[in-house]
């Protein structure tokens, strides 16, 4: 379009709709190209936000003199086009295919408040779209608000109500489901979704962000793309994660949901698959997986539905007192503990222990270590806690392994078949194999 002249140009830039990209230039020839993202009460006269085609955004105060043009948004301009799928049993050609976007909230879905400095969950459709017009490039996407929340306030009855929209999303034609999720627990939310959902006939993929998508730097919007193009590809079967593998924007990890935790507090490549390798890596747009893959089945999608959520996750440390500990799990059918080295609690634990299974109670062992098997068949004290009624889990993540719990849990009140699926690979959860890195 052609460029616009006006001795002040406020006026028109300052009504301009979210997410509209504009070319402005000051009279010495400064230019700038960005989106129009939304103002706050803080912004100040005359300053319009601008996220730049690099990422970052700026405030830019608007003067007499400047010259503009509007540009073609990279989006479209009503979220209806973007996020209505096909009518039910609808055919046409390949463009109709689409995948289902459920939103939880988190980093991935937030933004600054310029009044508190902290960031909040974003709330409405209209908002993803203006922060991510870059989901226009995928392919058709449906847009499904489901919380609005952070992810350390999610809950296993969340797991749940979010296994039945990933079912509902399938049911009605999705070829595959992201999940924009908070990244701090979202190892828990993929180890949870990896049991509850049965017969996957595509991708489910969780995706974060460190940065939320009015900051600099934000690595949402090319997680969120890269997760869209693995949610298209036909040979996944499977839950999975995908977040960035390096600092810069030119690969992403692929990871199963039962192997994946978050290993940094604010780095874009904190998570790492443990215990197992990465499924694969999106790189230059192309989804690249390894032999691991499970692939797709015949359908139809279901949640292996009730959790109970009669458990909890209780990490050892030196000085835990045996009470306490028994306390905590008053009330409740099972417990995982994350033990020491090869699997490990102080000697004093052993009498709430062997309480807590004579009366039913579940109780399991993984490491706090990050690699590497739960053992009890090289020291005493684990041949001790077995004794005591202790299934050791492997390699099981403890996040994992409490995720996994809460799933058995609901499928039995026989503590003997809970034991059974606990101990049962049930979606490739288990890693036989485990080399030690750095040792000759």
């Amino acid at each position: 379009m052609s460029a616009r002249n006006s001795q002040d140009p406020w006026d028109a830039l300052s009504a301009l709709p979210m997410g509209q990209r504009v070319e402005i230039s000051d009279a010495e020839g400064h230019q700038w190209t960005g989106s129009v993202v939304p103002r706050h009460d803080l912004s100040g006269e005359r300053i319009l936000p601008l996220k730049l085609e690099s990422g970052y955004n700026i405030g830019l105060r608007i003067e007499p003199g400047f010259r503009y043009r509007l540009l073609e948004a990279l989006a479209p301009t009503g979220p209806r086009e973007l996020s209505a799928p096909p009518a039910p049993g609808a055919t046409g050609p390949s463009d109709d295919h689409w995948i289902a976007l459920l939103t939880t909230g988190g980093t991935i879905a937030s933004r600054v408040d310029y009044e508190t400095g902290g960031v909040r969950p974003v709330k409405e459709e209209h908002e993803i779209l203006t922060f991510y017009p870059e989901l226009a490039r995928t392919g058709r996407v449906r847009i499904v608000p489901v919380f609005d929340r952070l992810s350390e306030d999610l809950s296993p009855e969340d797991w749940a109500l979010l296994a039945e929209h990933v079912v509902d999303a399938f049911r009605d034609g999705a070829e595959g489901v992201v999940i924009a999720h908070g990244t701090d627990t979202l190892g828990f939310t993929a180890a949870a979704l990896s049991f509850l959902l049965k017969n996957l006939t595509g991708p489910v993929v969780l995706v974060g962000a460190q940065r939320s998508p009015d900051r600099p730097s934000s690595d949402g919007a090319s997680n969120l793309v890269a997760a869209c193009r693995v949610a298209r590809d036909r040979r996944i079967g499977e839950v999975v994660v995908v977040m960035h593998a390096g600092l810069s924007d030119t690969s992403w990890s692929i990871h199963r949901g039962t192997w994946v935790r978050k290993m940094h507090s604010s780095r874009r490549d904190a998570f790492e698959s443990r215990n197992g390798p990465r499924l694969g890596e999106v790189v230059d747009g192309e989804v690249r997986l390894s032999p691991l893959v499970r692939p797709p089945s015949a359908g139809p999608v279901q949640a292996d539905l009730p959790l109970d959520a009669r458990a909890s996750l209780l990490w050892f440390y030196p000085g835990l007192d045996p009470h306490r500990a028994e306390e905590s799990i008053r009330d409740l059918r099972g417990v995982i503990l994350a033990g020491t080295g090869l699997g490990h609690v102080a000697s004093k634990h052993l009498g709430w222990i062997r309480s807590a299974t004579a009366r039913g109670v579940v109780v399991g062992m993984t490491t706090q270590c990050l690699g590497g098997n739960a053992n009890p068949y090289v020291y005493a004290t684990g041949r001790d806690l077995l004794r005591a009624g202790v299934l050791f889990l492997g390699d099981l993540l403890p996040e994992t392994a409490y995720a996994k719990l809460v799933w058995a849990l609901g499928r039995s009140e026989d503590p003997a078949e809970v034991a059974r699926l606990l101990t049962e690979d049930r979606v490739g959860e288990f890693h036989a194999r485990h080399e030690e890195e750095g040792r000759p």
